[in-house]
């Protein structure tokens, strides 16, 4: 019977052990080496760019040092490392609790009685010295059981000859259960906040991986504006030339006076509008440099932003431009999509927080139960004699105590039963009401990622177009000029049309200019659109977010 005793008490203690394990989600294994950090991150892997004394920049390079360096980035990262924290915070209710109390009073007291042992008459002083130990360990299991064990200990010491022990020694060894029966009872009811928890990380992280997924798509728009922006330049500075080489042929035509002096202000006028039209190309090239400075965050030391920008990638489209189904591409962003997912781990709490509600309506029924064991120890003495028998201490109160000898058990089973329960009812409607908006909003949400696949192939298949009609324009817009040219040289045609012709030419090399950018960031816009486009440059939000 006694060992049976002991393997009880040994399988509530193992019991316990299970729920301290959190799955490796502990406050070691969430924090992060950048969040403990009392410093930001320096900038030092911008050096790895810089040559020549600029920063050349693939679009690749320009996307992770956004990642690495953009401070919006960072901040939205914050909700991430939050949510972990958060899912740690929600084991508390497991958490095991150790509490000791030692306590000492010694009291003394006026003998008014002969039987308070202290003599027959009432000049006698009752004295009593009392120590006490206690030790308790607590824990709520993943079940809703509530265990306690105690063990309390107390050496009591006095100057009455009515005690068998003086000092004696008490030990007491206290197991408690709670187990709720239908209100808060087993696993569902309450690990819900924890499974809840966890969603909630996993879809701050989805929400996570979309930001970074708008933050990829900007950094390629200016990193493409930039490409554009020195194209157009390079095309108003080829521009100026021509009309200067044009005006410095007229001025010698009128010096040798084959050329009327009111003719001469056309090609003059000319070199001085497209001056304007590069004065203020550099300084649109100057602002696209610092929106994609400021991206990759290049603008946060001054060496770096004095920097010249070396971009390495070519607009030039190669090949067959890439044609997309309406369907297929539907498909993929309704599976990609991390917006998506995180409205479907929203629905998901949902439906556990009704589960929860509905639970917390059930009436309050609970069984507890405990076991003890005592144990006394001390110096015996004989009341007839007053002799001195045996002698002990803790450790014969111990011994006693584990050999079981003189247990206590009881059970109670607890009823609550409400009347009414209004803020569980509120509880559940506010559940429901939340499954109910977030449903609409999963719908709003499919309805808008289709507009921006449809937009976005849309926007594909304009540049597709644009560009073709562009390349066309400009191999026409180039014989023109060289017809222009011909027949100025045989005397048949002013000058008005060479610098027509010029200005066309210039006009049509800008536009296959744009259209090739316009391709370029419309097949990063439906990737985007279809939640691939943190694949094509092995961007992995898990490595972002460790």
């Amino acid at each position: 019977m006694k060992l049976c005793r002991v393997a009880t008490c040994l399988f509530l203690v193992f019991s316990i052990l299970p729920a301290t394990a959190q799955d490796r989600e502990n406050y070691r294994g969430l924090l992060t080496q950048q969040v403990a950090s009392d410093k930001l991150p320096s900038l030092q892997r911008l050096r790895d760019y810089v040559a020549d004394g600029k920063l050349r920049l693939g679009l690749r390079d320009a996307i992770l040092l956004t990642l690495e360096n953009n401070s919006a980035v960072r901040v939205q990262e914050a909700q991430v490392e939050t949510s972990k924290f958060a899912l740690l915070g929600s084991y508390q209710p497991f958490d095991p609790k150790l509490e000791s109390v030692f306590d000492v009073n010694r009291v003394s007291s006026p003998g008014f009685n002969e039987l308070q042992g202290i003599g027959t008459s009432g000049n006698g002083t009752l004295n009593l010295l009392n120590q006490r130990a206690e030790v308790n360990y607590s824990q709520t299991l993943p079940t809703g059981t509530n265990i306690v064990i105690g063990l309390l200990s107390a050496k009591t010491s006095t100057n009455s000859s009515f005690y068998f022990f003086n000092p004696y020694f008490s030990s007491t060894l206290n197991l408690r259960f709670t187990q709720p029966l239908l209100r808060n009872a087993w696993r569902f009811a309450n690990r819900a906040p924890l499974v809840i928890a966890r969603r909630v990380l996993q879809q701050s992280r989805a929400s996570f991986e979309a930001q970074v997924s708008d933050a990829i798509l900007q950094v390629v728009t200016k990193y493409w504006a930039v490409v554009q922006a020195q194209g157009d330049l390079e095309v108003e500075r080829k521009s100026l030339e021509a009309a200067d080489i044009t005006y410095q042929s007229n001025k010698r035509a009128l010096e040798l006076g084959a050329l009327p002096p009111l003719d001469i202000y056309r090609s003059e006028s000319e070199v001085a509008s497209r001056r304007v039209l590069m004065i203020r190309g550099e300084y649109a090239l100057k602002r696209a440099e610092d929106e994609l400075r400021r991206t990759i965050g290049a603008d946060l030391d001054p060496y770096f932003h004095a920097l010249d920008l070396d971009l390495t990638e070519k607009p030039d489209v190669e090949g067959e431009p890439k044609s997309i189904d309406v369907a297929s591409a539907l498909g993929e962003a309704l599976k990609q999509r991390p917006e998506l997912l995180a409205a479907r781990y929203s629905l998901e709490n949902d439906d556990t927080s009704i589960r929860l509600a509905r639970n917390r309506l059930k009436p309050d029924l609970s069984l507890s139960g405990f076991y003890q064991s005592n144990g006394l120890g001390g110096n015996e003495f004989s009341l007839a004699t007053g002799q001195l028998i045996s002698k002990g201490g803790l450790g014969a109160s111990f011994h006693q105590l584990f050999g079981f000898g003189f247990p206590g058990y009881g059970a109670t089973l607890t009823l609550n039963l409400p009347i009414k329960n209004r803020a569980a009812e509120a509880e559940l409607g506010s559940a429901l009401v939340s499954r109910h908006r977030d449903m609409y909003s999963a719908q709003q949400l499919k309805e808008q990622v289709t507009l921006d696949v449809t937009n976005s192939i849309h926007q594909l298949e304009e540049a597709k177009l644009t560009l073709a009609a562009g390349r066309t324009a400009l191999d026409l817009a180039q014989k023109v000029l060289a017809a222009e040219h011909r027949k100025y040289e045989l005397g048949v045609q002013p000058i008005f049309f060479i610098l027509d012709a010029q200005t066309k030419l210039a006009q049509a090399q800008s536009d296959v200019l744009q259209a090739e950018i316009n391709y370029r960031i419309a097949v990063a816009a439906v990737d985007h659109a279809t939640g691939g486009l943190l694949q094509p440059y092995h961007v992995q939000v898990a490595e972002l977010s460790q």
